[in-house]
């Protein structure tokens, strides 16, 4: 029999793994979203693509994507393995959903940087610590403009706030789960603090120089 925290990975993962950016694209531009601009699939590059309609709905879906991993995730630990803590049940499918957008199957495992999927993960999981961590996200785009600074301090931020602010029950792998989360965004950054440290990263709004 296939065990609980099995289903609830595997599930997760492919909610996760719904390249949302790219299908837009792909319909309402008939581009592909990986061969323009950073080459992303996420929110902000669709953004700079495809216009600001289509970047606010794949950070929506990617955002929806991440709560219903955790809702579902909840929601089977539940039914198929009561023993099995909610907390950690929502902690497992938040962290596969979070992989499954920045390494997705249907991409040849190349993703987004799980930004808008790890909001969403615990809006569900732990809203008030999301909501402050956004909070952060938009005080440091609005006083930098770089989006990438932004959402690096804004994960980075949310285990802080987390520690502090757990809605309910805060068991180690919950708050593992948090950190690791966090340290995965900041990862796949990586190219962005190159850039930020050469000072050569994109602002947000900036126009480009042809």
């Amino acid at each position: 029999m296939i065990s609980a925290q099995i289903v609830i990975a595997v599930l997760s993962y492919l909610l996760g793994s719904i390249p949302t950016g790219y299908l837009l694209v792909r319909l309402f531009c008939r581009q592909d979203i990986r061969s323009v601009g950073s080459g992303n699939i996420g929110a902000t590059n669709v953004l700079r693509t495809g216009g600001k309609g289509l970047g606010a709905a794949t950070f929506l879906l990617d955002m929806l994507k991440g709560c219903a991993a955790v809702w579902l995730g909840g929601l089977l630990g539940a039914g198929l393995m009561p023993s099995l803590p909610v907390r950690d049940a929502q902690a497992l499918a938040a962290l596969f959903a979070v992989l499954g957008h920045m390494f997705t199957c249907w991409l040849r495992f190349r993703g987004g940087k799980g930004v808008a999927t790890g909001f969403g993960v615990f809006l569900v999981a732990s809203p008030w610590s999301a909501l402050a961590a956004i909070g952060v996200f938009f005080l440091v785009l609005a006083l930098s403009r770089y989006v990438s600074l932004a959402s690096i301090l804004g994960s980075l931020a949310f285990p802080a706030f987390a520690w502090f602010f757990p809605p309910g029950p805060h068991p180690p792998f919950f708050f593992a789960v948090e950190c690791l989360t966090a340290l995965l965004i900041v990862v796949k950054h990586h190219k962005n603090i190159g850039r930020l440290m050469t000072g050569t990263e994109s602002r947000f709004g900036a126009k480009k120089h042809v």
